[in-house]
């Protein structure tokens, strides 16, 4: 829903009704994520998509219906289904669409929750897509680290779902969840798909070079909240770094050092290490790889850098563990040469080990296209 929130939140607050339909559980090489969503106004514009163009026609058709009957729908679309093809869904994925009226009447803590995504507040909306009782689907439950607002139904359901969104929402994550009918652990026929909306992943980029300026561009371009950091204030500059959300004068290992005793780093924290100057990149490793949780800690050198710095490290005492954490030299192998093609090998990597891909090229492999990430 974040990628049309904004338009939402428009309809909503002229009191209309809006059909949202919201991809909430994909299979194979479904075209996107879980979470993407299209809307469709009273006036008959569409925003968004759930598919990259495959089924939008039909998914506009049943949200027109929806906002006349005024009843949510869980539709899915796939190659084993014959509508699949008249559709348009033939790239061997199957997708579970929920088109739901939101109006506030149906959707009264819309506005808060705005307010805490544009906060930065970590925040999940539960919403029964499908029950053995009609009456229970399109029931919400607003989750939040502390609290909960609404309720689904019944206290069992409620405390379940809650516990579980917590868990998804520290993680990032958003998927459907089975329960039984009134939120048992064990049983079936209740599904809750849960929507996290938690602040944006951290991208901490070391050293104030022109590839750092590419990396963080590309880093602004995935949804990373980047921050930029150098010792030298002459070099680390807004104005240099037109793509970072921040940028930080302060030693890289002093600095990373505050973040974590600040908690501000967690498992989807990325860390680029450019500096490849011993006297910066080495006490900041040090640190860097004695967290086991980070997604991905990279360093930018040469194999002759790349030696020189292992070295230095089991001087410092890493062992191997936490050696092993780190990518280095940063990137795959694209043959890039400048700082553009190599921001685009680095996240490339980052992409890759998040998602579990190993960077071969997809004509030379079979399967799946789309990688499951291992954490999932």
């Amino acid at each position: 829903m974040r990628d049309v929130l904004a338009e939402l939140k428009t309809e909503w607050e002229l009191g209309n009704t809006t059909g949202l339909a919201t991809v909430v559980r994909t299979f194979q090489s479904a075209p996107r994520p879980a979470g993407a969503s299209m809307l469709v106004t009273g006036d008959g514009r569409a925003v968004g998509s759930v598919s990259g163009g495959c089924v939008e026609g039909a998914v506009y058709e049943l949200a027109r219906e929806m906002e006349h009957t005024g009843t949510a729908v869980l539709q899915r679309y796939g190659v084993s289904d014959d509508d699949a093809f008249s559709v348009g869904l033939t790239c061997g994925g199957i997708l579970d669409i929920f088109i739901e009226p939101v109006s506030p009447a149906t959707f009264p803590r819309l506005e808060e929750v705005w307010a805490d995504i544009g906060a930065g507040r970590p925040v999940a909306v539960a919403t029964v897509i499908k029950h053995p009782s009609d009456g229970w689907v399109g029931r919400r439950m607003v989750v939040r680290p502390d609290d909960i607002d609404g309720s689904l139904g019944h206290p069992l359901a409620d405390h379940a779902v809650a516990e579980d969104a917590r868990g998804l929402l520290a993680a990032g994550r958003t998927t459907t969840l089975g329960y039984g009918p009134q939120g048992q652990r064990r049983g079936e026929g209740m599904e809750v798909f849960v929507a996290s909306y938690a602040p944006r992943p951290r991208m901490l980029i070391f050293g104030a070079i022109d590839f750092a300026a590419a990396v963080a561009s590309q880093g602004s371009l995935l949804g990373y909240h980047v921050t930029v950091c150098d010792a030298r204030s002459i070099f680390a500059t807004a104005a240099r770094f037109p793509g970072a959300d921040e940028v930080i004068v302060d030693w890289p290992h002093r600095y990373l050092s505050h973040q974590l005793e600040a908690g501000q780093l967690d498992g989807r924290t990325v860390i680029c290490v450019l500096t490849h100057d011993p006297k910066f990149d080495v006490p900041l490793l040090e640190i860097a790889l004695r967290i086991p949780t980070l997604a991905y800690v990279g360093a930018m050198g040469s194999r002759r850098t790349h030696e020189d710095r292992m070295e230095r490290l089991v001087q410092a005492g890493l062992h191997a563990e936490e050696l092993a954490r780190l990518s280095s030299p940063i990137g795959l192998s694209l043959g890039s040469r400048t700082p553009q093609e190599t921001a685009v090998s680095i996240v490339a990597e980052i992409i890759a080990k998040q998602w579990g891909g190993t960077g071969a090229p997809l004509s030379a492999i079979s399967g799946s296209i789309h990688s499951s990430a291992a954490g999932s």
